[in-house]
């Protein structure tokens, strides 16, 4: 049976067990995200880490959950309060909602009944998860803005420019996948890697959408919503206690939910990595769940590798870099794969797919030189010369004089 087809037997409480298991294992997981991110990245800078509550610091984050909890809980008098209240809620609730469309397992038994590890599966899919994704940001957003203070309202503004410019790049990254595997269906688009990876296929859109969900995240180099350096906190300098901790969840389980998207779309999602698909009937079907958290741990650990090594971009740069080199580059990698597709289904021979394919490495390399050599002659450009100043200048006190 397909994956609609025992989607479509679930009875009700089944997909109510499913829902909790997902909540159980997001919260679950950014107990240990945290920790794992601490110990990574103190590994890094050649320190422990957490290493005292309980075995290896394992249960420092949940002794963190508890004394935010207990913390108190404060409102900024010049605070919009229903929206300083609701928009920490948008975030923890739009961050879980996007897994009901990923496929974490294959058939497997549940309670006796044959089922899959995906809550629904739509024709609409990945725009569905898009679509909560950017839901999702207006809890940053108005969290800046109904703080009343400058500083959060400055790091919601960052954070509105940075949806716009680099979920256009996401979105764009993922139409060559939705050309090569005709649908727009998680479940469909795993099926159509059974052969080869879109990593691999499509590894110009694998690299676009990777650097589009660090900046989609807020995570650094692209953590310009927050960046504590110049913004205190960003958006969320003045929440405390559990409204701080919704945030906190929602960034952990947003890290997991582009992973896991990436998983589903360029790494063959639940099935195995080629030449070990005879383990995915073992444990009944189970072990498919582990082959694709190992993935997306290793996109989680991309994330902290780039967090411990990379510093924070600069605001002009990190949008320069947004709408001038990764949406032009995504608009004409996708102009190559229609046409490439397009030969392939009107039966072109590979000779001309190949000289086609020469043809666009041509171009490639054709404005690399030439961006190279245009940045160059900027560089050795003469500068221009100051003009002097029409107006008399005081001269400096010479180092002997005496200020009187």
């Amino acid at each position: 049976m397909s994956t609609a087809e025992l989607l479509a037997t679930d009875p009700g409480w089944i997909i109510a067990v499913k829902g909790l298991l997902v909540f159980a294992a997001c919260v679950v997981l950014t107990l240990l995200a945290i920790w794992a991110e601490r110990r990574i990245v103190a590994r890094m800078q050649e320190r422990p880490g957490p290493n005292r509550v309980g075995p290896l610091g394992l249960l420092q984050s949940l002794s963190d959950g508890v004394k935010l909890a207990l913390k108190e809980d404060l409102i900024p008098a010049a605070a919009d309060k229903v929206i300083f209240i609701i928009a920490p809620i948008i975030s923890a609730t739009t961050c879980f909602m996007a897994f009901a469309v990923i496929p974490v397992t294959g058939p497997v038994t549940l309670f006796g009944h044959k089922t899959v590890m995906q809550m629904t599966d739509i024709p609409v899919g990945v725009l569905y998860v898009l679509a909560i994704a950017s839901v999702g940001v207006y809890g940053i957003v108005l969290a800046g803005w109904s703080s009343g203070s400058t500083y959060p309202l400055l790091g919601g503004l960052r954070s509105s420019a940075q949806v716009i410019s680099y979920e256009v790049a996401m979105g764009l990254s993922l139409v060559s996948v939705f050309i090569y595997s005709g649908s727009m269906s998680t479940s469909d688009i795993v099926a159509a890697q059974d052969q080869w990876w879109f990593a691999v296929v499509l590894f110009p859109s694998f690299v676009i959408y990777a650097i589009s969900m660090v900046g989609e995240t807020n995570r650094a180099p692209f953590d310009l919503a927050e960046a504590e350096g110049e913004l205190v906190g960003g958006f969320h300098t003045e929440y405390s206690s559990l409204k701080f901790a919704l945030f906190f969840l929602a960034e952990y389980v947003n890290i997991v939910g582009v992973s896991a998207l990436a998983t589903t779309l360029f790494l063959g999602g639940y099935h195995a990595p080629p030449g070990l698909g005879f383990t995915e009937a073992w444990l009944g079907g189970w072990f498919t769940a582990i082959w694709f958290f190992i993935k997306v741990a290793g996109f989680f650990f991309i994330f902290v590798w780039l967090r411990g090594t990379l510093p924070r971009m600069r605001y002009d740069q990190f949008m320069q870099f947004g709408w001038k080199v990764l949406i032009p580059v995504s608009l004409f990698w996708i102009m190559v794969v229609a046409t490439l597709r397009v030969l392939s289904q009107q039966g072109t021979s590979r000779i001309g797919i190949l000289i086609f394919s020469g043809v666009v490495v041509a171009l490639v390399m054709f404005a690399n030189i030439a961006f190279d050599n245009a940045k160059q002659k900027k560089k050795n450009a003469p500068r221009p010369e100051l003009s002097k100043p029409d107006f008399a200048v005081p001269e400096l006190p010479s180092k002997g004089s005496e200020r009187v």
